[in-house]
């Protein structure tokens, strides 16, 4: 089996190696050392990544007692030896968040009596699923105080192979799911749980743990959260905004929010007046284009660029003032024709059979009630030359 340095040191970013297998599976290329630095996918924790001499690992899988490192390309044949290189960030983020999450897991179970039932350490979120319906607001204050005072502490980090009847001698978070020997990733006095992930020494390295807020999964509670140079990072994206923010409106921070609601209430109050406006010019449009047809049975227009939206809402107005007529309104979109077909309440036609005897020269789709229809297809001829066909039809 391939010795696994990053047990015996999780800080450790290089190594050489002798090649035991080069092979490929249905992931791609991969090799098996004799020994490696790289973690591979487990307990929640994704794997390393990093370059094998100049070769870029893009996977690391534990299959069949073999850790595969997966290559971006295949090494060449007769390769004997490798030097490893791991990305240092991405370990250090790894450690910096399963730790956080062992302290935020107790926590949560010690005060609490809510256990974790998941975790996932993803690039941009970490998250547990706790089993509980809700959390307030002053149990995640409390508890997130509760986590960074145990980062502070400075609390050692312990791991320790071992059987699992010796591991049960400690008092265990959860029963173990596995037989023979355990790794047990012990923080005295606040957690012990089998574990086969990467940690730093003391909890000191964790630096500090931001809850960010939850949500309900299912009948639980998915809580997010960040670790370590995640929350500088965070607090610096935050940062950012706010300080753009400050230009775009300039107002002293805590005074923002404030700000920003009256801005949405004012722009959500000129739309409101803008619809009402449109409205009034598409009922004086139908007025004028009735008045202008002088009792024609069919009335029909050609608009260049008009919204569908706004071809109904036009159509509806006409075909209210004008109960015996028939009514075509084609927008010439680019590369597509949108058109309304409707009809007066004192028309008896159904609108839907005329659509669909017209649209095969569009290749369109559309339907509706009988009395009014809309729909749409390629522009394959001129908007007055399908409004004439149509006409054809009435």
């Amino acid at each position: 089996m391939t010795r696994k340095l990053f047990y015996e040191d999780p800080y450790r970013i290089e190594f050489n190696s002798k090649v035991i297998k080069i092979d490929q599976d249905e992931r791609g290329p991969y090799v098996v050392l004799e020994e490696t630095a790289f973690y591979p996918t487990g307990g929640g924790q994704p794997h390393d990544t990093g370059k094998l001499n100049d070769i870029e690992v893009v996977d690391v899988e534990e299959v069949e007692d073999e850790v595969r490192h997966y290559t971006k390309e295949e090494l060449p044949e007769g390769t004997g030896e490798l030097h490893g290189f791991i990305d240092q960030d991405r370990r250090v983020d790894h450690m910096q968040q399963h730790c956080g999450q062992h302290i935020i897991s107790a926590v949560f179970d010690d005060q609490y009596d809510i256990p974790t039932t998941s975790f996932h350490l993803g690039k941009e979120v970490v998250t547990i699923d706790l089993d509980t319906e809700q959390l307030s607001e002053d149990l995640l204050r409390k508890a997130e105080e509760r986590v960074n005072e145990i980062i502070r502490a400075n609390y050692p980090v312990k791991t320790k192979w071992m059987t699992v009847e010796e591991a049960n001698e400690y008092p265990l978070r959860k029963p173990l799911a596995v037989e023979g020997d355990v790794r047990l990733v012990m923080i005295p006095e606040v957690d012990y749980n089998g574990c086969g992930g990467t940690h730093p020494p003391s909890t000191g390295e964790v630096m500090a743990a931001k809850l960010l807020g939850w949500t309900k999964s299912k009948k639980q509670v998915r809580l997010e959260f960040a670790c370590g140079y995640r929350v500088l990072d965070k607090l610096g994206q935050k940062h950012q905004i706010l300080t753009e923010m400050k230009q775009l409106v300039p107002r002293p921070e805590e005074q923002l929010v404030e700000e920003v609601d009256q801005l949405i209430k004012a722009s959500k109050e000129k739309d409101k007046k803008i619809a009402e406006l449109e409205e009034e010019l598409l009922q004086y449009e139908a007025r004028e284009i009735i008045s202008s047809t002088e009792g024609d049975k069919v009335i029909q227009r050609v608009f260049k660029g008009r919204p569908i939206k706004t071809l109904q809402s036009l159509g509806k107005a006409i075909i209210e003032h004008a109960p015996n007529a028939y009514l075509i309104l084609v927008s010439e979109q680019e590369g597509q024709l949108q058109f309304v077909l409707a009809r007066g309440a004192d028309v008896d036609r159904n609108m839907n059979e005329v659509a669909k005897q017209t649209m095969p020269l569009i290749e369109g789709k559309g339907g509706g009630k009988p009395n009014f229809v809309q729909g749409g297809g390629k522009n394959l001829i001129d908007g007055a030359a399908f409004a004439n066909r149509v006409s054809k039809h009435l």
